[in-house]
């Protein structure tokens, strides 16, 4: 768009993280139950109120990831502007932060907040060894166990560890405990989805897994949005990833 957006409505709690690192907090006039704004609500992430939207009436609605796909097309049929973004590897996830900001009119802001990405990113490859990566299982669900995909593998390998469960951009996927414990994980990361940092720690070991993780008690809970969250929380979540697992190089 060519001149700054005025009305938007974000159904996309990682949309409405990047809007807010926009500045573009007054563009807010309607968010969902799962993002933190002072706007609105108008639904949930999966189930939108599609009147309560209109009521809003949005310039734009920004939308987010393969499962609002058809939101995004129901909303278009009812003649809103939408602009919707499904990255699935981390260049892609830093990307959108440019994207989104040209889509709302915020271009320079948009460019600036990927470079900032970047240079935060840059940081942490210097400061990780380069002749130490730890093997990282992380858990995005837990009933079943489902290592986590999309960007994460890539996330762990800019922490400074390796990832052998699932391949950069591909979805989460359930794993048996051979798998798990055949890849022998010195760190298990559980952030699963929906729990902020509430998942407890306790449930692997109840799981009577035999981990190196486990035995050097390197459990760790992160909260949710840290790595599942397409927004520059996950740059945050990078950085707090390659503390845990680094601890010696990135605080001395």
């Amino acid at each position: 768009m060519d001149a700054k957006t005025e009305r938007i409505v974000s159904l996309a709690p990682s949309a409405t993280e990047i809007l807010q690192a926009l500045d573009g907090s007054d563009l807010l006039a309607g968010v969902t139950h799962h993002c933190e704004a002072d706007a609105p609500a108008v639904g949930g992430w999966l189930n939108p109120d599609y009147d309560a939207i209109a009521d809003r009436d949005p310039d734009l609605v920004l939308t987010a990831d393969d499962l609002q796909a058809d939101i995004a097309a129901d909303l278009r049929e009812r003649g809103h502007e939408v602009y919707h973004a499904a990255p699935a590897t981390l260049e892609e996830v830093v990307e959108s932060f440019a994207d989104l900001g040209e889509a709302v009119g915020l271009p320079d802001e948009g460019s600036a907040l990927a470079r900032r990405a970047r240079s935060r990113l840059a940081r942490v490859d210097r400061l990780t060894p380069d002749d130490d990566h730890p093997v990282v299982y992380c858990e995005e669900w837990s009933e079943p166990p489902m290592a986590a995909g999309n960007w994460v593998p890539e996330a762990v390998e800019a922490a400074g560890g390796r990832y052998p469960f699932v391949s950069p951009g591909e979805r989460s996927r359930e794993v048996s405990t051979a798998e798990v414990e055949t890849a022998g994980p010195d760190h298990v990361v559980l952030h699963v989805c929906g729990h902020g940092d509430r998942a407890d720690p306790e449930d692997i070991t109840r799981r009577d897994w035999d981990l190196p993780a486990i035995e050097r008690g390197n459990v760790h809970v992160l909260d949710d949005s840290l790595l599942n969250q397409p927004s520059p929380r996950l740059v945050e979540g990078i950085e707090t990833l390659a503390v845990k697992l680094h601890p010696d190089a990135l605080n001395s």
